[in-house]
C-alpha cells in the first residue's frame, strides 16, 4: 500500500533512487549529491543484468518502500519499468535524457544495432577507455569537446565499468520494451529533462514523450549534451531540485 501521500505535504521529501546510463555509475550523479545534502540519495548497480526489466528488479530489490526516482538515459527506461512494476512504491519520477520506442524495424533500427555493436567490438578489442572516447564525442555539447576535465571525469567513469558490463547493457537497450503504455499510465508527478545540445536523445523526443503524459513538465537545459548533469550541473540540479520540491 502507498504510504499517505501527507508525508510530502509535511515537507519530508521521499528519498531519491538514481538510475545510471549506459556505463554509468554515482559519477554521473555526484554533482546533484553534492548540492544536494538535505536529500537522501541511493544510486542503483544493476550487477549483472542484461534485460531491463531485469534491471528494474535489481532496483526494486535494494529500494526504501517509497521513494523518488530519476532515471537517465537508459536509466529513463528501467525508471519505466519500475513504476509499471511498483507504481504503489513511487512518489515523483524524472526522466533524464531517455527515451521510449523499441529497437526500430528496418533500416533504422538495424544502424542502430550495428552503432552499438561496434562500441562493443572496439572496447572488446582496444579497452574501454578507447570505446569511451569514440562514444563522447557524441553524448556532450560539441562545444565541450575541449573540456579536458569534463571529459576526464566522463572517461574516469566508464573506466570503472568493463566490456564484460557494456555487452549486457548494449543487450538490454537492443531488446529493450516499447514504453509507450507505460508512459500513458503514468499519473505521478513526471519530470522529463534533456539537454539542448543532446545528439543522442533530442528534444522533440522528450518532447513526444511529454505529450503521452499531459500532465508531466518539460524542462530543457541549455549548452548541454547528453551527460547534462556533468556538463552543467547547477542548472540541472536546480531542476531537479525545483521538481522535487
Amino acid at each position: 500500500m502507498k504510504p499517505d501521500s501527507s508525508r510530502s505535504q509535511a515537507g519530508v521529501v521521499a528519498p531519491l533512487l538514481m538510475l545510471p546510463g549506459l556505463m554509468c555509475d554515482h559519477g554521473f550523479w555526484q554533482p546533484f549529491m553534492d548540492r544536494s545534502k538535505d536529500v537522501i540519495c541511493q544510486v542503483v548497480d544493476y550487477g549483472d543484468s542484461d534485460a531491463i526489466t531485469a534491471m528494474a528488479e535489481a532496483a526494486l530489490a535494494v529500494a526504501p518502500p517509497y521513494f523518488s526516482l530519476a532515471g537517465h538515459s537508459m536509466g529513463g527506461r528501467v525508471a519505466l519499468e519500475v513504476t509499471r512494476l511498483a507504481p504503489e512504491r513511487v512518489h515523483k519520477l524524472v526522466l533524464m535524457g531517455s527515451g521510449y520506442l523499441s529497437l526500430r524495424a528496418g533500416k533504422v533500427g538495424e544502424a542502430e544495432r550495428a552503432g552499438r555493436l561496434a562500441l562493443l567490438h572496439l572496447a572488446k578489442q582496444d579497452g574501454v577507455q578507447a570505446m569511451c572516447d569514440q562514444w563522447v564525442k557524441a553524448m556532450v555539447n560539441p562545444e565541450r569537446l575541449g573540456d579536458a576535465p569534463l571529459i576526464a571525469s566522463i572517461r574516469a567513469m566508464f573506466m570503472r565499468k568493463s566490456a564484460e558490463c557494456l555487452a549486457r547493457q548494449q543487450q538490454a537497450l537492443l531488446t529493450r520494451p516499447d514504453s509507450t503504455s507505460a508512459l500513458q499510465a503514468l499519473t505521478l508527478p513526471t519530470l522529463v529533462l534533456c539537454g539542448r545540445q543532446d545528439g543522442w536523445a533530442n528534444v522533440a523526443q522528450h518532447e513526444a514523450m511529454q505529450a503521452l503524459v499531459p500532465h508531466a513538465g518539460l524542462a530543457v537545459i541549455e549548452d548541454a549534451g547528453h551527460m547534462m548533469l556533468m556538463e552543467r550541473p547547477q542548472a540541472t540540479t536546480q531542476a531537479i531540485r525545483n521538481f522535487l520540491g
